[in-house]
């Protein structure tokens, strides 16, 4: 390779760190497809903490320490449930109808390896395939474009031909001057001079923020930059997000309050950011399994099972808290320590994709095989 190449190659591979993995194709599309993002909470999110059952006679008996600093403060649902105060914007879409928490879900796993659940839950299958995610193999059933903002491609999306990733670039952001430098150096390779023109326009899609310094990889941004990618191409029907921090063993609290903050304000970004397209989104956000019912020795919570489950979305028939409540009882906990499951996560995911994005339930039963059934519940 002659030094000219080889400089004009490094050069395009910098330049296209800093920017989307791939050019806009808006143009192509004739026909916006309905959009499902998943949001992966890893860690274990205390889903009592989140949607608290403040109708249970038995609440105070077992978390008096976790519940007293917030007691006042408490989004109500209705009689039974309320939601985090840090969940504001959350709140709003539930009183818009656009909201549903679903209480006491689980997986099917019933061990507490954070790892073992975590890529159980992406595969969506009894036995975990480490090649085969529930969502590509929903891919595969509306031959769609999958998008995941993360470093490398997760368990849920393997087994999909269609789908990128992006995350921020912790190179420092090419600037105006190197750009008008490669494209007097371009100006006779039409291939680098077309890779050079698909690099900016990904850049000016992003926003002049995206060039302005190291964007920070907390969960609100990451929400945001989701959104615009998936705006700017519509045949992009299927993504995911993760954020993690949700292993509270001590200092719940606190933790918590910040965590549901991130989390509220990138539910709120997602929404802001998908303009129009959020009338046709609908947004899974599960975790892969909840917390004790009781407070260990360091105001925090251990490793659990049950947690709660959150769907939103412009079409979400929300505005009311689905899933059967086991109660706080000690006779009605499981294994006497836990939240006791009453419904599959799955049960719900795959009524979403027979619903919103109108897979048959033969087609359904492909992305989860292990299940019998769905729940008949209108969510879309």
């Amino acid at each position: 390779m002659h030094r000219r190449q080889f400089l004009q190659s490094t050069v395009a591979g910098c330049i296209w760190l800093n920017c989307l993995p791939f050019s806009v194709r808006a143009a192509e599309a004739t026909l916006a497809p309905k959009k499902l993002i998943w949001v992966m909470l890893r860690g274990a999110m205390d889903g009592m903490h989140a949607v608290v059952p403040i109708g249970d006679a038995h609440l105070m008996q077992h978390r008096a320490a976790l519940v007293t600093p917030i007691k006042d403060k408490l989004l109500p649902l209705d009689p039974h449930f309320a939601l985090h105060p840090s969940l504001v914007s959350m709140h709003s879409l539930y009183r818009q109808g656009h909201l549903i928490p679903i209480v006491a879900v689980a997986s099917g796993y019933r061990e507490r390896s954070h790892f073992d659940a975590q890529d159980q839950m992406e595969s969506g299958l009894d036995q975990t395939d480490y090649d085969s995610g529930w969502l590509a193999r929903t891919l595969q059933q509306t031959h769609g474009e999958g998008l995941v903002i993360a470093r490398s491609i997760p368990i849920a999306l393997r087994g999909a031909d269609n789908s990128q990733s992006w995350y921020p670039s912790q190179l420092r952001p090419a600037d105006e001057d190197l750009i008008d430098r490669l494209a007097n150096l371009y100006e006779g390779n039409a291939q680098y001079a077309q890779w050079l023109n698909q690099a900016i326009e990904s850049r000016d899609l992003m926003g002049k923020k995206e060039a302005k310094g190291r964007p920070s990889p907390k969960f609100d941004y990451l929400a945001e930059r989701c959104a615009r990618i998936m705006s700017a191409n519509p045949m992009a029907n299927c993504a995911m997000l993760e954020m993690g921090g949700w292993d509270t063993h001590n200092g719940q609290v606190n933790r918590l309050a910040r965590q549901f903050a991130e989390l509220d304000a990138g539910i709120s970004n997602l929404q802001t950011h998908l303009g129009d397209a959020w009338n046709d989104t609908v947004v899974i956000v599960s975790t892969e399994f909840g917390r004790t019912v009781a407070i260990n020795g360091t105001s925090g919570t251990d490793h659990g099972t049950a947690s709660s489950l959150f769907v939103a979305g412009g079409r979400v028939k929300g505005g009311k808290v689905l899933g059967d409540w086991p109660g706080l009882a000690p006779q009605n906990l499981y294994e006497n320590r836990d939240l006791k499951p009453t419904s599959d996560v799955r049960t719900w995911m795959g009524a979403i994709l027979n619903q919103h994005l109108g897979l048959s339930m033969r087609q359904t039963s492909k992305v989860f095989p292990d299940l019998k059934s769905f729940s008949k519940i209108q969510i879309v």
